[in-house]
């Protein structure tokens, strides 16, 4: 039978009986060992990709480490500059604390000095004192008194003297 351009005959049934064993042998040599290769290939892709996001995420890992280190080195080292501050301040504030209680020491030992030496000239001024009041009371008395109405005459006079408020 003729229809046209193709005539449906044995050969025309051995041609698609050809075409389908054809195409089932590629398949099986072909088809299989291509699609497998691409799986394997797409496989292999992904499995790239993994280990580079992978490697990715460890990268960003270390970067944050390491970016933590330097904080925290950072701030170790601003703590140990806040402290040497601290430790200057109070050096200095021990060193003006003793010259200061060095100045307080030595004003207290001018202090006592000055006592000593205000005491001196009292004590002077007093024998002095003792000593013209006895010439003074001898030219007035123009007697000569015996040594021990001397004696209680001058311890006398010495002690309304000392008594007496003496003014710089």
């Amino acid at each position: 039978m003729k229809a046209g351009l193709v005539e449906i005959n044995w050969t025309f049934a051995f041609q698609i009986i050809n075409t389908i064993i054809l195409y089932l042998i590629l398949k099986k040599l072909l088809f299989k060992p291509v699609t497998e290769f691409m799986q394997s290939r797409k496989d292999g892709i992904s499995a790239s990709l993994e280990e580079a996001e992978n490697m990715t995420e460890k990268a960003n890992e270390l970067k944050a480490q390491y970016e933590s280190k330097i904080k925290a080195s950072e701030e170790e080292g601003r703590q140990i500059i806040r402290e040497a501050s601290v430790r200057a301040d109070n050096r200095a504030t021990e060193i003006v604390k003793a010259a200061e209680d060095e100045s307080d020491s030595i004003r207290k030992r001018a202090q006592i000095e000055i006592e000593r030496e205000k005491e001196k000239a009292i004590n002077s001024l007093k024998d002095e004192i003792a000593t013209i009041a006895i010439m003074a009371a001898s030219k007035v008395i123009e007697k000569d008194l015996d040594a021990e109405a001397h004696e209680s005459f001058v311890k006398q006079f010495i002690d309304e003297v000392g008594d007496a408020k003496w003014q710089n």
